[in-house]
């Protein structure tokens, strides 16, 4: 959706930092820094010498062109300038909260029905003002991690070792696949478990055209193997593969639209590792159309999704706070 050339000029004032000295809430940047900025955008737009906020205009009105996500989340580049652009660490004449800043950007991104906020893990994000729909770019589960985060996964891995079935659904996927976009995250005949038909959760996604995919998940809490006899905390795949077939060819009832609709996809969720041998196996058993219909996580997808959305640990994964002395004992 374009914005308002007024904004697109306002904001590429901002990107330039085209202000007084004393005044200024954000850095200067010349024609090389310009395009650094945006190389840092992940774009290949490079100065061309012309007048830098006439270009940083045309070149954001570029980037609004691109698809959106839906009428409310603008293009993930676009989001990416917003972050960058707020860095804590490029604060100029206030604090690392950037109040300033925020007012001035957010008198140019109001008028498009649009703020921006910095959220718990202290990047810039956009709000669509009238729904409240905040507007991420996509996690990348494959990027490095820090320390931080590092040390966020370890105690999270040690928490699904011994975590229950219940407790990775409750805990872990729902609000993981809330984060990731899915809607009507609902867990399958909690009530009545003759009602699962195979599956645990059942959730839709909307497509940028409107357009619905219902999803099964069927969860298991270790590991899925196919050998002929399986161990403690592991499963067959030849159970996972009949409850599959289940989950596919069953109804689901979507009160919001108050119709039956079929599963479009099935992902097999597992708390441990899901070995090779397992998918193999799986894949050789279901037909063409159903393969294409089968989606595998595992322990290490699931930790790595959960870090990079940035969602808080489990109660039950956090470290025990360490005992206070106790101040009767302590001499006066």
């Amino acid at each position: 959706m374009p914005f308002k050339r007024r904004t697109l000029t306002q904001l590429a004032d901002i990107i330039c930092g085209n202000f007084e000295q004393e005044e200024t809430r954000f850095v200067y940047r010349s024609s090389s820094r310009l395009t650094e900025f945006f190389q840092d955008c992940e774009t290949d737009y490079v100065h061309d010498g012309s007048t830098r906020r006439d270009w940083v205009a045309d070149v954001l009105e570029k980037i609004l062109a691109e698809p959106w996500t839906n009428a409310n989340t603008p293009p993930e580049t676009f989001s990416l300038a917003m972050q960058n652009l707020m860095d804590k660490g490029d604060a100029t004449n206030e604090g690392p909260e950037r109040e300033g800043a925020f007012i001035a950007l957010n008198a140019a991104l109001a008028r498009e029905g649009f703020e921006a906020f910095y959220a718990e893990d202290s990047q810039c994000y956009l709000r669509h003002i009238a729904t409240n729909q905040t507007a991420r770019p996509s996690p990348n589960p494959h990027r490095p991690f820090s320390a931080a985060e590092l040390k966020k996964r370890e105690q999270l891995s040690a928490y699904l070792i011994g975590a229950p079935e219940d407790e990775l659904i409750q805990d872990i996927l729902l609000p993981l696949f809330r984060q990731l976009g899915f809607h009507r995250v609902s867990v399958a005949g909690h009530k009545d478990k003759a009602l699962e038909y195979g599956k645990d959760i059942w959730m839709r996604y909307t497509l940028p055209t409107q357009h619905v995919l219902y999803f099964g998940l069927q969860v298991k809490k270790g590991k899925l193997d196919a050998a002929g006899m399986s161990k403690a905390a592991t499963a067959n795949i030849a159970e996972i593969h009949n409850q599959a077939l289940m989950m596919l060819g069953h109804e689901i009832f979507d009160p919001e639209i108050g119709k039956r609709v079929l599963v479009d996809h099935a992902f097999i969720v597992a708390g441990g590792q899901i070995t090779k041998a397992a998918r193999n196996w799986l894949g050789n058993k279901l037909d063409a159309t159903k393969r294409s219909q089968i989606m595998f996580m595992d322990r290490d997808d699931i930790l790595n999704l959960f870090i990079v959305t940035n969602l808080p640990l489990p109660a039950g994964a956090l470290p025990e706070p360490e005992p206070q002395a106790d101040t009767d004992d302590l001499p006066f």
